[in-house]
């Protein structure tokens, strides 16, 4: 059994910014950021499910959410499985959008995993 890993953060070039100011000044504050980062797509933000349809296609966002929360609990499979009752081979496909989670294990997840369970849904 494959224990995850962390992945060391890459740079990609731009650093994103985020600060309050006075609503006078965002025009002249943009101006400004396009004149030293013209490159830079200074309105680039995306939404949320803008964001999961890109990098997460083809999975449900339970088996995202299932996964990132494992991940922050620093939790395996097998440590989760055991947590649970859920067979590890179970979390697995979960995880991989081979299988459903329905609620009953949505709620065993979210209790283990200290989150709710509609994430899972």
């Amino acid at each position: 059994m494959q224990a995850h890993t962390k992945k060391h953060p890459t740079e990609s070039g731009l650093v994103p910014l985020r600060f309050l100011v006075h609503p006078a000044n965002v025009k002249r504050i943009t101006r400004y950021v396009k004149t030293i980062e013209p490159d830079g797509d200074v309105d680039g933000s995306i939404t949320a499910d803008e964001f999961f349809d890109k990098n997460f296609a083809g999975l449900s966002k339970g088996s995202v959410a299932l996964k990132g929360y494992r991940y922050r609990e620093n939790l395996t499979q097998q440590q989760l499985s055991e947590a649970t009752g859920i067979p590890q081979r179970h979390i697995s496909e979960m995880e991989n959008g081979k299988r459903g989670i329905g609620k009953d294990n949505a709620l065993k997840l979210a209790n283990a995993l200290s989150t709710d369970y509609r994430l899972f849904l």
